[in-house]
């Protein structure tokens, strides 16, 4: 499906989604929270364009730009635009996202070379939290929850309860491969569970178009076929590569990004070997190998 342009979504008369289909690499969700007088965002895009194109957004819904950003992970496409919005703007996540930031560094670039990311200015967050703080919005509780080692290492969920609704980072994707090889399986499969407690009615996925918790059981079932994938290739001494190359993917195999699960192979290898959740895995050897899985084409950012 080739992506088309980004759309917001009104959840609720304080809250949005910004979502930009078709949910590939490089193209996340966002959202805001707004009384009118203040707003907070949840993540900002890949490119100082498409950042724009959120900004402009916010404006167009009637809100004023934000003095809060919330960055639910590290990665780039959440958190590249965050320098369109700072000073005025205190960005806000969790301890280990701050550092994830700094290392990762302008690590978009170094994968797609060839993408205009524009003038991205590189801005972790100033206010960190270690488990979970509330953010008052007007009368509305954002509370941000961190769910523990799961997408990545410093993962955090938005979670406003008056409304029933939740902003999950990349924990979700809805219509892609989920992507655990910056954090842990096992760690993700624990993060459903904290998701599922919150009781949400709305979900807004970290890439994908908006849902609701059926989009939890349907991400389960992706972790755990990897997971049985993981421990018969592991059992046969097969590499992630082979393993990936022999596996079925059966229901899975409509979902974008099929080519993660080779990705994925690698962190289940690395837990079942005894490896902390969250280690630092080699980049090049997982990409290298979604390369062969995607047929030698190497994967493409969309943004």
């Amino acid at each position: 499906m080739p992506a088309t342009e980004p759309y917001t979504v009104q959840l609720a008369p304080d809250a949005h989604a910004y979502v930009q289909p078709d949910g590939g690499w490089c193209l996340n969700n966002a959202g805001f929270v707004s009384d009118g007088a203040r707003t907070l965002l949840v993540d900002t895009a890949a490119t100082e364009r498409r950042t724009h194109m959120l900004r402009e957004a916010i404006l167009t819904a009637g809100m004023p730009l934000p003095d809060v950003v919330v960055n639910t992970h590290h990665h780039g496409d959440h958190t590249y635009g965050n320098s369109v919005f700072t000073p005025h703007a205190t960005v806000i996540g969790h301890d280990a996202c701050r550092s994830e930031v700094f290392d990762a560094g302008r690590q978009l670039h170094m994968v797609w070379p060839q993408t205009d990311f524009g003038a991205i200015r590189i801005t972790a967050p100033t206010l960190t939290f270690s488990d979970r703080i509330t953010v008052h919005v007007g009368e509305t509780e954002v509370r941000l929850v961190h769910p523990g080692v799961a997408h990545t290492r410093g993962d955090s969920v938005v979670w406003l309860p008056q409304r029933r609704i939740v902003f999950t980072g990349d924990l979700i994707f809805n219509g892609g491969t989920p992507f655990v090889f910056m954090g842990s399986l096992r760690g993700s499969l624990r993060a459903l569970d904290v998701l599922r407690e919150l009781g949400a009615e709305t979900v807004v996925p970290g890439h994908g178009p908006v849902t609701d918790a059926s989009v939890f059981d349907a991400t389960e079932r992706y972790l755990r076929y990897v997971a049985e994938v993981a421990e018969a290739g592991h059992a046969k001494g097969l590499t992630p590569l082979e393993a990936a190359q022999s596996a079925d993917l059966g229901e899975f195999a409509e979902l974008r990004e099929s080519e993660r699960l080779v990705a994925n192979l690698h962190r289940a290898y690395a837990e079942l070997e005894g490896l902390p959740e969250g280690s630092p895995l080699d980049p090049l050897a997982a990409f290298g190998d979604m390369t062969v899985m995607n047929g030698g084409v190497p994967v493409a950012c969309h943004a």
